[in-house]
């Protein structure tokens, strides 16, 4: 008798290894990073913060906390020939490509580089977390033909990032938002870029070609696409006032899903996005345009109160409303994608780092189901 052979396709349900770093309870909607609510730590942690913590197990210290901001400003500084290769990039380029190309050029200026020693990867980390946000800031005024903005070490991440972004070093209701972009999504388990980072980092590569697996991996549409996708179709709608009919021709119809609303994991509210309309709403109040945190939330909730969404358990995930903070900070939408990067960045770190401290090479199977036995035929009678 054959034996019975188990297929998980796309690897739902199967667990390859523990982790310290987070847990994704979907069921439940809830998110922890390493013994922390996410809501937690959104309201009140610095992203900095958030990068201790997954690095260290732990919160910092006020001390701590001050020597990890000044390491990661100071680290973040590119070499002048990266920055001189971006400029001589296509300005129509993808920017995912972009950033998978220069956080691969970096590995050539770093002297740990080929180092897989703890001390080694932890400065690999400080410098890739810092060194990745100015490549977001900076490819944005390159293809404006803007000077690019070097970092200031006094600020933090998410500062030095508007900062190096707009030349504003103030801009704080800005930075807010940025910061609690960047925590909610530092970490989420084992995504598919965190888990190839992990695959990559199995075989005993470096860390710079673990992050640019996940880089690649994240560039898919199906993974860090879909806060780009839900802008659009809030553009396309184009104002409040045409929220229903397009509801109604596109949704109702079934021509059509709504971008941001729903999950892979999440069969409950997204923690992450319950967090982030909030900040949404913020920026949407203050001085900056509120048309798109409309639109927004008048289609969420005629999703809300919709058979079909309530039946499946289909809610706004965090890239519904993180579109919406990205673009009202006037981030073209292909340079969201390059922002969750930016943002996951000391996730996938964090896993690289665990990964190499108890390491096994990642070789799962696949069950063959072509032919057998076939006889050799000479070309000449083929």
């Amino acid at each position: 008798m054959a034996e019975q052979v188990t297929i998980h396709k796309g690897l739902d349900n199967v667990i390859i290894d523990e982790s310290k770093l987070s847990l994704v309870n979907g069921t439940e909607g809830k998110l922890v990073y390493a013994g922390y609510k996410i809501e937690d730590l959104a309201a009140h942690a610095l992203y900095e913060e958030v990068v201790f913590l997954l690095w260290e197990g732990r919160l910092p210290n006020k001390t701590e906390l001050e020597t990890l901001r000044s390491e990661i400003a100071r680290a973040a500084v590119v070499p002048q020939p990266v920055i001189d290769m971006l400029k001589a990039t296509p300005k129509d380029a993808n920017p995912m490509a972009v950033l998978r190309t220069a956080m691969s050029a970096l590995a050539y200026y770093d002297p740990d580089s080929e180092d897989n020693s703890a001390p080694a990867l932890r400065r690999k980390a400080v410098r890739l977390t810092g060194q990745c946000a100015t490549l977001c800031a900076a490819w944005p005024r390159i293809r404006r033909d803007e000077d690019v903005i070097t970092p200031r070490e006094d600020l933090t991440l998410a500062a030095n990032f508007i900062y190096m972004l707009t030349g504003e070093p103030d801009d704080q209701t800005a930075a807010n938002a940025i910061n609690a972009f960047m925590v909610l999504l530092t970490e989420h388990g084992m995504n598919a870029s965190t888990f190839v980072a992990r695959a990559t980092t199995s075989t005993g590569a470096d860390m710079h070609s673990a992050i640019v697996s996940a880089i690649g991996t994240l560039k898919g549409p199906a993974h860090g696409g879909a806060n780009t996708e839900a802008m659009k179709m809030f553009i396309e709608i184009g104002d409040p006032s045409n929220v229903q009919s397009w509801f109604d021709e596109n949704i109702k119809s079934g021509k059509r899903r709504i971008m941001g609303i729903g999950h892979r994991v999440y069969k409950a509210l997204d923690p992450r996005a319950a967090v982030l309309v909030e900040r949404a709403r913020e920026l949407a109040s203050g001085t900056r345009s509120s048309k798109w945190f409309d639109i927004s939330e008048q289609l969420a909730n005629l999703a809300r109160a919709d058979a079909y969404f309530i039946e499946r358990n289909l809610y706004p995930n965090v890239d519904y409303y993180s579109a919406i903070v990205l673009y009202t900070l006037n981030l073209d939408t292909d340079m969201f994608t390059p922002l969750f990067a930016m943002s996951r960045m000391a996730g996938w770190t964090a896993h690289i780092m665990e990964q190499q401290a108890n390491n096994r090479l990642m070789r799962p199977d696949v069950l063959y189901t072509g032919p057998m036995d076939l006889a050799w035929v000479p070309v000449d009678e083929r």
